[in-house]
């Protein structure tokens, strides 16, 4: 037989040879989907993409009050609940909670079914959405529809719901990567005026965050957006002194309005990092505190702008506490929170470096954020607001002073610039002296503690240039003070409320009310000066208002 030939019939024998051997490989893949045919030594061996729990049941578990024998509590060895009262325990007789069954992917057994999809409404999806085919959904109590499968490779599926949460309000959203909140509230008998409650869903496993970088522009500026009291609830809010009081036909809700403001100076100003103030959420109107924190957060996740927040004296008030927040928002995308040291009082007492140009590693700008805490410990002495405790300011000298040793800041070879943002004012911002005429408005006696830990000059003995501030919302004034040889030392400022579901108003002070804003901080690393202005929600929204340089040359400057 010719060379050639005998070359054209290898080639076709292996042509055959590979075209059976897929078949082969085809059909036992797909038996082993149906009746896992395969050998459990090869099962554990091949590989998973969703490693972890996979979600293979959802059921909602209703209560009353009066019947003492119901419980809204399934069997634990199966059920996990989630913790939240889809009534936000308003419900007076009735409670509901949602459970989930969940298992390893290695226990995942022949009679388990996994979820690959959740959706809520009164009819059956086949019926009442196009491109459902001939799907079958399986239904729960409260309109929960589920799509489960029991094919051996579903738990390894992008698809394959991998945990399950609860968010409220009309106007709740999601902030966390992977995860999506579906259109239709759970149907709850008698809802009263309660949130609507939301089921949100992850798919696959979680999702990485990175920490972000906050970096000098190219052109050598680094800006910075102040928002403070926002005072978002759950749900859309009640305003409170809103103006003018016959905006929008009368009608306001509170964070709409807020967070319709909020979006506007974002995309206008397009600060590269935003600093949270404090009073991020309402407590007392926040019975479920995570939908108002992914409210906030959102808007600058969906920008791509870093975040830092403090804690004011009401973020606390509601569901969750210091800690649980914190945690919340420090695994968030672009947050640079942090709670700080356990040995030091409060949380979120922390710093963060701003690097210089370009892919330095050096640190051009840096700043000090730390928890004012909330009510006075010590009522019948200082009446009021609580004070910054020696572990922090002690926390604050050592750190400052470490840091101007650094390789990271040694080597930064032009003037490095600190700042400092807190939610309650220091003592020094109520003295008249200090006040800055024409550096905004001074409409409410500041509520700073009673008792004077001299966290002020600890700023001024390491350097920092300004301090800024929120609490007293309608004060938007800058302050100064001056050393022994009168020459000024530190820049106080406040912001201004920015949240519609604080209070305004001070009308017989403020002529047309108060109208909500967020300050602005704008360094020049060429020329080491900062500026500050503010933004407005009514009225001259395209003015910066009461514009002015603070530092000039690295030094602290009078206005």
């Amino acid at each position: 037989m010719p060379i050639n030939a005998i070359r054209t019939l290898n080639v076709r024998t292996g042509i055959q040879l590979g075209a059976l051997t897929f078949i082969i490989f085809l059909l036992v893949f797909v038996l082993d989907n149906r009746f896992r045919v395969l050998p459990d030594a090869i099962h554990n061996a091949l590989p998973t993409h969703t490693p972890g729990l996979v979600i293979t049941d959802i059921t909602l578990a209703t209560c009353s009050s009066l019947n003492i024998l119901g419980s809204c509590k399934l069997d634990a060895q199966k059920w996990h609940r989630v913790e939240k009262d889809l009534y936000l325990k308003k419900g007076w007789l009735n409670h509901a909670y949602i459970h989930i069954e969940r298992k390893r992917e290695s226990e995942l057994v022949e009679t388990d079914r996994v979820i690959l999809d959740v959706k809520v409404g009164r009819l059956d999806p086949t019926t009442s959405e196009k491109g459902q085919g001939a799907e079958r959904w399986e239904s729960r109590s409260g309109g929960i529809w589920l799509k489960r499968t029991s094919k051996r490779h579903a738990s390894d599926s992008v698809k394959a719901i991998t945990a399950v949460d609860v968010l409220f309000g009309a106007d709740a959203v999601e902030a966390r990567p992977g995860w999506e909140i579906l259109d239709q509230p759970i149907l709850l008998s008698n809802p009263g005026d309660n949130q609507e409650a939301r089921l949100t869903v992850r798919r696959g496993p979680p999702v990485p965050i990175e920490r972000p970088t906050p970096r000098v522009r190219k052109d050598g500026r680094f800006k910075i957006m102040q928002v403070a009291d926002l005072h978002l609830s759950t749900g859309l809010g009640l305003c409170r002194d809103a103006e003018p009081a016959d905006h929008n036909g009368g009608k306001c809700d509170a964070d709409v309005r807020t967070l319709e403001f909020l979006g506007s100076v974002l995309d206008g100003e397009k600060p590269d990092l935003v600093v949270l103030s404090g009073d991020q959420v309402n407590g007392e109107t926040a019975p479920d505190a995570q939908s108002a924190v992914f409210k906030f957060a959102e808007m600058f996740i969906k920008r791509s702008i870093p975040f830092a927040t403090i804690f004011g004296n009401h973020d606390d008030e509601g569901s969750l506490g210091r800690q649980a927040l914190m945690q919340l928002t420090q695994n968030l995308p672009f947050s640079l929170s942090l709670p700080g040291p356990s040995s030091v009082e409060g949380v979120g007492n922390y710093y963060v470096d701003v690097l210089a140009r370009g892919t330095s590693a050096h640190s051009a700008l840096t700043l000090y954020l730390l928890d004012t805490h909330g009510y006075s410990p010590d009522e019948r002495q200082f009446r009021g607001y609580d004070w910054l405790k020696k572990s922090q300011i002690d926390w604050f000298r050592s750190t400052a002073h470490n840091l101007k040793h650094s390789p990271a800041h040694t080597g930064y070879k032009h003037i490095h610039m600190d700042m400092a943002f807190i939610h309650i004012p220091l003592p020094e911002y109520r003295e008249e002296g200090n006040i800055v005429k024409g550096s905004g408005t001074f409409a409410e006696p500041p509520t700073a503690p009673g008792f004077n830990s001299e966290f002020k000059q600890a700023l001024v003995d390491e350097g920092v240039l300004a301090v800024s501030c929120g609490h007293d919302h309608v004060n938007d004034y800058c302050a100064l003070t001056k050393n022994s040889q009168s020459k000024p030392e530190l820049w106080m400022c406040y912001a201004g409320g920015a949240g519609f579901g604080g209070y305004g108003g001070y009308k017989e002070v403020i002529e047309g009310g108060y109208h909500r804003r967020v300050r602005v901080f704008e360094f020049d690393m060429d020329e080491a000066r900062i500026r500050t202005w503010k933004r407005l929600e009514y009225g001259e929204k395209e003015k910066k208002i009461d514009e002015m340089v603070i530092v000039e040359g690295g030094k602290v400057v009078a206005f």
